[in-house]
Parts: C-alpha cells; sequence; structure tokens
C-alpha cells in the first residue's frame, strides 16, 4: 500500500500569533549554540523553524531537548 503524501493544505500547525491554525513552512537548521566559546565547532544542534504563511511569525524549537 503506498503511503498518502501530506498536501499543504492539510500541513497546518497552530500559530499563537494569528491564534489559529494555518499552514506553516517547516524546515530544519543546524544552528551553533554559543559561537563565542571555543568549543564552538562542537556546540551544533539541530532546530525545527516554523514561519506561519498568513503573519510570518516564526517559531523556533531544539530538537535534541532531553
Amino acid at each position: 500500500m503506498k503511503a498518502k503524501r501530506p498536501t499543504p493544505d492539510t500541513n497546518r500547525e497552530p500559530c499563537p500569533d494569528c491564534g489559529r491554525e494555518t499552514r506553516h513552512a517547516v524546515r530544519v537548521e543546524i544552528r551553533t549554540e554559543n559561537p563565542a566559546s571555543a568549543n564552538a565547532a562542537f556546540s551544533r544542534e539541530p532546530y525545527r523553524v516554523a514561519v506561519c504563511a498568513v503573519c510570518d511569525a516564526e517559531s523556533i524549537q531544539r530538537m535534541n531537548d532531553a
């Protein structure tokens, strides 16, 4: 059985700024958490970045939170 691919209209999530469910552009970025430290090359972590298609509000969440 072939898996269904979600369409952009079904990929909605709540936007804290709009106060409703809207479409979001979502990407994963690798960010340096402390660029001024001596170990900056080793302090990179993945972050999920979602941008609301209605109000352009950006929400960022660290993906490796334990």
